[in-house]
């Protein structure tokens, strides 16, 4: 996986990796809702997006408005 160019699913430990953060960390915020982070189940596989990964990112980024002006 490249970090120009990353698959268009991610698994759960890919998906943490991304965004910096522990595995279990990240399947903790799914299982109890703590993040609305969006994923896909595949059977019993869980997928994200890494497109949907940044986007709730900037969603929680604050002084954006800042960056901007």
């Amino acid at each position: 996986m490249s970090a120009i160019d990353p698959p268009k699913f991610l698994t759960n430990d890919q998906a943490a990796e991304y965004l910096g953060i522990k595995p279990q960390t990240l399947m903790l915020w799914r299982m109890t809702k703590r993040y609305p982070i969006a994923y896909t189940k595949v059977g019993r596989c869980v997928r994200y997006r890494a497109r949907d990964l940044d986007a709730w990112l900037a969603s929680r980024t604050h002084g954006a408005e800042l960056a901007t002006a």
